[in-house]
């Protein structure tokens, strides 16, 4: 049955009646606070068992933190989708400011978990992790414990717990209020900062250099304070690093996504060895274009005659029809997002800057944020997204701790949805104009993956070296981000984006440093996965929700090995999937030889 009259705007009154004033919110916090209060008392009454079978206090004291964690988690989703849908919602800044602080005072007592299991011998430790409560824990665990061996003591790492709140997250928020506040002036009208790098994928070039220019404005009138809270950010990073003995950057972000350095060397020598394809279609393009080069905000421009622009209803069952290509499950349970309104896409002013998914594991649902406005890109981030949240649909099957799935393997499930569609939509084209289309916007995704975040990766790596010597000033921030640009796309472009680093969300997000790499991972694992659901087509959805719920309790050199038997430390992997996105460029450049 076609889906028809679809609202665009979300619900949230099924998590929370009344929105930033819900009285069922406030209740719930006073539960959480309650929570959180026995977990703290618990967690520091516990001491280290000395036998195995001393089981009792540690399974309840992991189920206390299963439970705490649901509701932070619970909490700080229905706040962030109150902040973006409305970012003048004062009340919703004021929850987010509280949420904040119950979050630090929960990782606090997380730290003093942590180093009582540090203490415990380890043949007794072995052996508690055989006792059924905890078994399936064990890679979760061990992981904790291990981590703690390379912090600081409890009372330091508590204390930069409660520094963060207003000395690290504070800085987020600001940027995220800041960027919120934005108009850029188009026109006769004034857009939001997502608004308008929407229409940077405009097919008018007047239009496309016209909002690029009023963004740069607004980006350089604001560098005082962009660059400020960058500073800021990496330097309350740093100095914790120093303190803990860490001299990379990268030691936190590889932790955090459970892989090796030796996989993100693999992964980028090998788009670097492969970049040159790629060079020859953004020079085809700018032909294509009548132009002798691309400047930056030529590069999502489409290619040809635009195709017609989407309804929500259209894209809708666009996406549902292409997922069913795939598998029952997935479809399905897209079509249950969009008829029980888990999707907030309405096209309005006054919405936060990008797109999201976020899960409410008390719930058992998602809601995906965005902005529509009925281009073909609109239609592959919905699919994204929509791919975020059957993720977290699977993994509902496991227990709460073996959930928390790293960044690189969180892009995956985006991705390979986004793939499902893409193909799906080139394999129905009619018209060469169409297929044409379809292809370049594919091949997009691939040129964003290899030179766009490859570029903010160079930058970030050399901004965190230079911020060690102290602060890196904006004027210098803007020359680290155009030379990272122009090696990353190989020179090929004639204009570039020096205040990248103060438009993209990314570099600012406090809770996650080098926001960047994980996306090119998910891209090219889902290459992997995509290129082995075509060659088994049948009975391949079981497998790949099997796949998805071990993201979160084991490396992702562990998961490649089990899953798909392949090696990520080594070329042949990545050498595999690069060669999927090669082939796209091969086909383009052979459709536009004429």
């Amino acid at each position: 049955m076609a889906l028809e009259g679809l609202n665009e705007t979300w619900d949230l009154s099924s998590i929370f009646k009344g929105g930033s004033q819900s009285e069922e919110f406030q209740a719930y916090i006073s539960r959480l606070k309650h929570h959180l209060s026995a977990f703290q008392q618990a967690a520091e009454a516990f001491k280290a068992p000395q036998h195995a079978d001393d089981d009792k206090e540690l399974t309840r004291l992991i189920d206390m933190f299963e439970r705490s964690a649901i509701m932070i988690r619970q909490a700080g989703a229905f706040v962030s989708c109150l902040q973006a849908q409305n970012i003048k919602d004062q009340k919703a800044n004021e929850w987010k400011a509280q949420i904040n602080q119950l979050s630090s005072d929960f990782k606090s007592s997380l730290v003093t978990l942590d180093h009582t299991l540090a203490q415990i011998d380890q043949s007794v430790w072995e052996g508690l992790l055989q006792q059924p409560g905890l078994q399936d824990l064990t890679y979760i665990l061990n992981e904790r414990r291990d981590r703690v061996a390379e912090k600081l003591s409890t009372a330091e790492e508590k204390l930069i717990e409660g520094l963060a709140v207003d000395g690290y997250h504070a800085w987020g928020d600001l940027y995220n209020a800041s960027v919120g506040r934005m108009k850029i002036p188009f026109q006769d009208q004034e857009l939001s900062v997502g608004q308008a790098e929407n229409m940077m994928a405009n097919p008018d070039r007047s239009v496309r250099q016209n909002v690029f220019e009023r963004l740069n404005e607004a980006w350089e009138q604001e560098e005082g304070l962009f660059s400020s809270t960058l500073n800021h950010l990496a330097g309350f990073r740093t100095e914790t690093y120093r303190a803990r003995g860490w001299e990379s950057a990268l030691k936190e972000p590889l932790a955090i996504n459970r892989m090796k350095q030796e996989t993100l060397d693999a992964m980028w020598q090998v788009i670097t060895d492969h970049k040159q394809p790629f060079v020859e279609y953004l020079n085809r393009k700018a032909s294509l274009l009548g132009l002798e080069r691309l400047n930056w905000y030529d590069v999502s421009a489409p290619v040809g005659e635009a195709l017609k622009e989407y309804t929500y209803d259209e894209a809708a069952n666009l996406i549902v029809s292409q997922f069913s290509t795939f598998g029952k499950k997935l479809s399905s349970f897209t079509e249950k997002a969009f008829r029980d309104r888990w999707i907030e896409a309405e096209n309005r002013s006054g919405k936060r800057v990008g797109g999201f998914c976020t899960s409410f594991p008390d719930s058992g649902e998602s809601r995906i944020f965005m902005t529509f406005s009925g281009s073909a890109s609109n239609v592959s981030t919905l699919a994204h997204e929509l791919g975020h949240a059957f993720h977290q649909e699977a993994m509902l099957q496991v227990r709460q701790l073996n959930r928390a799935y790293a960044m690189n393997v969180a892009e995956t499930a985006s991705t390979f949805a986004e793939m499902i569609v893409a193909d799906a939509a080139l394999k129905q084209a009619e018209t060469k104009d169409e297929k044409l289309f379809l292809l370049e916007d594919k091949i997009q995704r691939s040129v964003a993956m290899f030179m766009n975040i490859h570029a903010r990766f160079l930058f970030e790596t050399r901004f965190y070296e230079e911020r060690k010597q102290g602060v890196v000033p904006a004027d210098r921030l803007n020359e680290l981000m155009e030379a990272a640009q122009k090696e990353a796309f190989c020179d090929s472009l004639g204009e570039y984006h020096p205040h990248f680093w103060a438009s993209k969300l990314h570099f600012h997000i406090s809770g996650v440093p080098f926001y960047n790499f994980p996306y090119t991972f998910g891209y090219l694992f889902s290459l992997g996965i995509y290129a082995r659901a075509l060659r088994e087509k049948t009975d391949f959805e079981e497998k790949y929700i099997a796949l998805l719920c071990d993201t979160a309790s084991m490396t992702v050199e562990d998961l490649a090995r089990k899953h798909l038997g392949a090696d990520l430390t080594k070329r042949a992997f990545w050498e595999d999937a690069v060669g999927l996105a090669v082939q796209d460029v091969k086909d383009f450049l052979k459709l536009t030889e004429s």
